[in-house]
């Protein structure tokens, strides 16, 4: 059975990443791309489904972990009767590879431990023709090459191989996993120290490169290294996720692929990488969203594969059972076709950001822009799928009507701070047309707030970026009114709701943890509001659900106290860095985005 989610650490190597439980267990790990098929799947199904195991064979007294600081390299110490065992984890940074280093260092004692490795690509569906080798395995199946080298003798058997050894004190024992194409000449052997000492330092000096020197800043910098993680290098794309399927409500149907890159997360990551100091990560992501947004605006679709992919049909997999029998494992993610008006203000407000903090926009960024614009003009009116990407009827969502006039918004801020060329009055009418627009249908005067959709009086998290994108001010009585609503109707010990779940809104049983992001944007609107004692003390009561290395999902269970959702989230480690640079410098002014 897999772990909570919180006893997963993360490791990666810009191409993809995998998932070790503190037992010792990597349940996940995806080959290179991230989107591409699983090689351990035990996370969504059980251990003939893929893993790799390594651990003590006797009861453990305890098992302690730990990122070595700045770094994505982790060490978990086993303590036995015998003594104490550390197992040192890391992906290398070879390129056209993937490498998932192991070394048994021996820290006290005399230990016994015991590796299981089962390797079954494809989502846990195929069994490999194993070879031995001089030095270890090799498994081959269809167009992917997988070599263990061993420091220890190893056992085939039914297609599984294990061994048994013992550490001891001051010994250090390596095993190396590698995937390779199985058709090209097959990667040089690793040297696992040098490795080890080169990957430290790489990350060492990234991770040094963070200005934030607030009293956070050891959570903003797990934060961008787990960003990091999540892009894929040869573009810049940043994947909502690793993972697939994990559910946002244990053993619900809400479970959904993240292996992808969402047009909407540009703005927030833009900023919480320039606002972490990483300006050449800020570079790249821009620099993919541009193509990936590029061609007929019509055709914009609202999330695309790490290198631009555009189709991502969805379809199950029946024979995993899913996390916690959370049925159905998804692979796609069917949503990518649906039309999404907010995308459009996002990519919009995402290139203005980038003339503001110094990317060169470029006029090639701009032609895009003016295309974006010119779709809306004849399209902001049409009803959507929303930012919640809800399977239900399309509606006129009012979050999705605020992000269109963010679009027209930039377009003119555009004209009047860069001095670039467009029609400029006709974009300040239409942008006046679409606030009198959401204002008048959006606000519901009974509720005192505005709501989820023109005509509905249901509440929506989403709502609370109308101060954060600067659509009203934060004084403004329907705002405030819109904050209190959501902080008694969808907010429970900081942990904010995205909606209430009903069937007629998006065609799914109801059911799911608070979105951890929306968290983050009730901690922004408070502090907006001059309510800074408030926003820091449910700011620390998010924290305080990340997992032991600092990691989070993208929901959080308040009845069963688990995080929930795929993991990690990158929005989530976004809205962290970002909510704590508000906090931090007491004034907000820069992530309201209006300026």
């Amino acid at each position: 059975m897999a772990l909570p989610l919180e006893e997963y650490a993360l490791l990666g190597d810009c191409q993809t990443a995998a998932l070790v439980g503190r037992d010792g267990s990597i349940d996940w790990l995806c080959l290179p791309r991230f989107d591409s098929a699983a090689c351990f799947a035990a996370l969504l199904g059980g251990p003939e489904h893929g893993r790799w195991r390594l651990n003590l064979p006797e009861p453990i007294r305890a098992a302690r972990r730990r990122y070595r600081p700045g770094t994505l390299i982790l060490e978990t110490e086993f303590e036995s009767d015998g003594g104490v065992a550390r197992v040192i984890d890391f992906m290398s940074l070879r390129s056209d590879v993937a490498d998932i280093v192991r070394i048994v260092e021996g820290v006290r004692g005399s230990v016994r431990m015991r590796m299981d490795l089962t390797l079954r690509p494809d989502y846990g569906a195929v069994v490999p023709w194993l070879q031995r080798t001089t030095d270890g395995v090799v498994a081959i199946a269809g167009p992917d090459l997988l070599r263990l080298r061993s420091a220890v003798p190893l056992v085939n058997e039914n297609f599984q191989t294990s061994a048994d050894f013992t550490v001891a004190q001051g010994q250090r024992l390596s095993f190396d996993l590698t995937w390779s194409l199985s058709h090209v000449q097959e990667p040089m052997v690793l040297d696992c120290e040098r490795a080890l000492a080169d990957t430290e330092e790489h990350w060492r000096k990234w991770s040094s490169l963070c200005t934030n020197q607030s009293q956070w800043r050891d959570a903003i910098v797990r934060s961008a290294l787990t960003l990091k993680a999540l892009t894929y290098a040869p573009t810049g794309g940043i994947v909502a996720a690793p993972t697939t399927s994990l559910p946002e409500h244990l053993g619900g149907v809400r479970n959904w692929d993240y292996r992808y890159c969402w047009l909407r997360d540009a703005t927030f990551t833009l900023l919480a990488l320039m606002h972490a100091g990483y300006a050449e990560e800020a570079r790249a992501w821009r620099e993919w969203l541009l193509r990936a947004a590029a061609g007929k605006p019509s055709q914009v679709h609202i999330m695309y594969g790490v290198a631009g992919e555009r189709r991502l049909p969805e379809f199950e997999l029946p024979h995993l059972p899913g996390y916690e029998n959370s049925r159905p494992v998804r692979i796609g993610n069917g949503a990518h076709g649906q039309f999404q008006l907010d995308v459009f203000g996002e990519v919009m407000d995402a290139l203005h950001q980038s003339w503001r903090i110094g990317l060169d926009g470029g006029d090639h960024g701009w032609r895009i822009e003016r295309a974006l614009v010119d779709f809306l003009e004849s399209n902001w009116n049409q009803p959507d799928s929303g930012i919640w990407e809800v399977r239900g009827p399309m509606r006129h969502f009012t979050h999705s009507k605020v992000m269109a006039w963010v679009a027209m918004d930039r377009a003119v801020k555009g004209v009047e701070q860069f001095g670039l060329d467009g029609p400029v009055d006709r974009w300040r009418a239409l942008r006046d047309e679409i606030h009198a627009d959401v204002c008048r249908h959006g606000f519901n005067a009974d509720a005192g707030a505005f709501v989820q959709s023109y005509g509905s009086t249901l509440l929506d998290a989403s709502l609370l970026m109308i101060p954060l994108v600067g659509f009203l001010p934060p004084t403004d009585p329907r705002v405030r009114g819109t904050v209190e609503a959501i902080e008694r109707h969808l907010t429970r010990d900081a942990f904010v709701a995205r909606y209430h779940m009903t069937p007629d809104v998006d065609g799914l049983p109801p059911g799911e943890g608070a979105f951890l992001l929306c968290s983050f944007w009730l901690v922004d609107n408070l502090q907006l509001l001059g309510r800074h004692d408030e926003a820091l003390r449910l700011f620390e009561r998010i924290l305080q659900v990340r997992s032991d290395v600092g990691l989070l999902s993208e929901s959080y269970d308040v009845d069963a106290g688990r995080l929930v959702g795929n993991y990690p989230q990158a929005f989530s480690h976004v809205g962290l860095i970002n909510t704590a640079r508000n906090l931090s410098t007491r004034g907000p002014a820069e992530d309201r985005r209006s300026s």
